[in-house]
């Protein structure tokens, strides 16, 4: 007796049917947009310990201010524009960090115990700008977790412009590429005296343009921009605590 046999579909057909079956419904344009988060305190300080810390800033002799460096050790006209002291102190407001960094770290999710601060002084004015970055890279400033930028300025405001513009990370959802500054939103925070804003140093932000009719020091914007940063490791006890 002759056997008869059914023929099968074709493996490679079924397995491609198979495929589109599981295939996600979602457009491979898809972009993933997260907002970043950002801390910010208004009348930080105080009128009268705000109003002292803005006289020392207005008081830099310009020989103390120096062309702000790109990555801490380049100058580079193109992507930062703005003049910078190292030596300013401002016990005041670290301080002052101190006693809101618990609310902090819960808000951005984030531990910064045993770091140690690093701030400079950041003058802007007529023109001065710089360009979308991020404060820390595994090559140039691994040590730092949080960042933290407090405004001062006289009233009423001498210039315009000088906005912290925060960027949203937006990375194409299919993908493991970097995301694409065409597709990101952003937020505008205002360089508002006595205030102070907190952010994770992997976040891309910039300084918008200055303007300053005047061109007066004393009527730039003034910032005390800087890090928490985790102890250096040559630095560190035993115990691993600094």
């Amino acid at each position: 007796m002759t056997s008869r046999h059914t023929v099968a579909p074709s493996d490679t057909a079924a397995g491609r049917s198979a495929a589109e079956d599981r295939r996600s419904p979602v457009s491979t344009d898809a972009i993933w947009r997260l907002p970043v988060t950002v801390c910010r305190i208004t009348q930080f300080l105080g009128e009268r310990t705000a109003g002292a810390l803005l006289e020392r800033a207005i008081a830099s002799a310009d020989g103390a201010l120096k062309p702000s460096m790109v990555r801490d050790r380049e100058l580079d006209p193109d992507v930062r524009r703005s003049r910078s002291s190292q030596d300013f102190a401002a016990p005041e407001l670290t301080a002052a960090i101190d006693e809101v960094l618990e609310a902090v770290e819960r808000t951005l999710g984030i531990s910064c115990r045993y770091t140690e601060p690093d701030y400079s002084l950041n003058v802007h004015n007529d023109g001065d700008f710089y360009r979308p970055h991020q404060d820390t890279s595994a090559e140039y400033a691994p040590r730092r977790l949080l960042t933290f930028v407090y405004y001062l300025h006289r009233a009423p405001r001498p210039f315009s412009g000088g906005e912290l513009r925060v960027f949203d990370t937006a990375l194409p959802l299919h993908t493991e590429t970097a995301g694409r500054w065409q597709e990101r939103t952003w937020r505008d925070w205002e360089p508002e005296h006595d205030s102070i804003v907190f952010f994770r140093p992997t976040a891309w932000h910039e300084v918008r343009p200055v303007g300053c009719a005047s061109g007066r020091h004393e009527d730039s914007r003034f910032a005390v921009n800087g890090w928490l940063c985790s102890p250096d490791p040559a630095h560190r006890r035993e115990d691993g605590h600094p």
